[in-house]
């Protein structure tokens, strides 16, 4: 079973952490993805850019248009993922468990099944 473990990242959370827990966090990302590739589980990885550098592109009309900025004004926005291929569900929950970013106060792993890869 394939499952997204997928990391938000909410920029005044992450903002009022000292240099050292951000440090501790990215660092973290190393070691479970070591666990997870010598596993067999990781299928793959991507750590996505902050918002300020996202477009979001609309057709209307059949014309195209880009504006700055992410698609919702929201808190929180897609900080990256961990595709990864296990046996169960409650497996998934064990390797999200381990993503530093669970261990966050205000933050978490969100677990959601792939329906479909190619």
């Amino acid at each position: 079973m394939k499952f997204l473990l997928i990391m938000h990242i909410n920029e005044q959370i992450w903002d009022a952490l000292t240099e050292e827990e951000r440090n501790e966090v990215m660092s973290g990302h190393g070691p479970f993805m070591e666990t997870i590739t010598k596993s067999g589980e990781m299928v793959g990885t991507a750590a996505l850019a902050n918002t300020s550098q996202s477009a979001v592109v609309r057709v209307r009309d059949g014309v195209p248009a880009v504006t700055d900025g992410p698609f919702l004004e929201a808190k929180e926005y897609l900080g990256g993922y961990y595709m990864v291929d296990v046996e169960s569900r409650e497996r998934a929950f064990e390797l999200a468990a381990l993503i530093p970013d669970a261990a966050i106060e205000g933050m978490g792993v969100e677990v959601r099944p792939v329906v479909f890869t190619q």
